[in-house]
């Protein structure tokens, strides 16, 4: 039996699988777990062959969000903001890693849950995925963007009604407003995550870091600023793009293309 709370699976080609490993306890957020996934998120940064992570849940859950448990117990406390301390916020991490992220999302997301799906740049989902928003009903603000994140993603009036009443959304209709890119069979959702993995690691490793910077950071501003954002790194990047570096990248999207 693995006793660690968050096992590591790491694939030559350039992925990383990180599974949320508490699975008796939905894979609530104690502190331990987060401290390691936080740790695990920023080793994986550091190296160089991992380029794009997977994250999902162990057993029927991808994570029931923070474990009330051990803050009831007075074991933990909320301390800055929900999430605790920075070297120890998952969510912060993730936003530290330069790469794609895959959320693998296999079962409910509650919460803090949800917002670590919310954290991933990507969103699969099995039929047995459901979200729900529990901060109202618990007393607890959120501290990893769900009141920001979720009304940007399926506008201000679906997120209202998610926050507001705590209700659960399940996977169908979340792909339908549009937090959840598709929802996949169980048996395969790994699968799909890994071949999607796939398709991001043919990229070129440095577009695949700057273009998501410019997706995101550009996201976060009003359209005229993300667009002049653009303009200027566009500038920038493609100052040092050779016309035999484009041609020969040509080739291998045509052949690709053809196969």
């Amino acid at each position: 039996m693995n006793d660690a709370l968050v096992l590591t699976e790491i694939d030559p080609a350039g992925c990383a699988l990180l599974t949320l490993n508490r699975p008796a306890a939905l894979n609530a957020l104690s502190r331990a777990l987060m401290a390691q996934l936080a740790v695990a998120i920023d080793t994986l940064e550091a190296d160089p062959a991992v380029r794009v992570l997977i994250l999902t849940g162990a057993g029927k859950a991808f994570c029931a969000g923070l474990d009330l448990k051990e803050l009831g117990s007075g074991q933990a406390a909320l301390g800055g903001g929900e999430h605790g301390v920075a070297p120890r916020d998952p969510v912060a991490a993730l936003q530290r890693f330069s790469g794609p992220v895959i959320g693998a999302i296999n079962g409910a997301a509650v919460t803090g849950g949800f917002e670590l799906a919310l954290a991933c740049d990507v969103l699969l989902a099995s039929p047995a995925a459901r979200f729900a928003d529990t901060h109202a009903r618990i007393g607890v603000a959120p501290g990893w963007g769900l009141s920001q994140k979720l009304s940007r993603a399926i506008g201000i009036y679906r997120a209202r009604e998610l926050s507001l009443t705590g209700n659960w959304v399940g996977a169908e209709q979340a792909a339908a407003w549009g937090f959840v890119n598709r929802v996949v069979p169980a048996e395969h959702l790994l699968d799909e995550a890994r071949r999607m993995a796939g398709d991001m690691l043919s990229c070129l490793p440095e577009m695949l870091v700057r273009y998501k910077a410019i997706i995101d950071d550009g996201f976060a501003l009003p359209f005229g600023e993300g667009m002049q954002l653009e303009k200027a790194r566009s500038r920038e990047f493609n100052a040092d793009v050779g016309a035999e570096a484009i041609e020969a990248r040509r080739e291998a999207v045509r052949a690709r293309n053809r196969s």
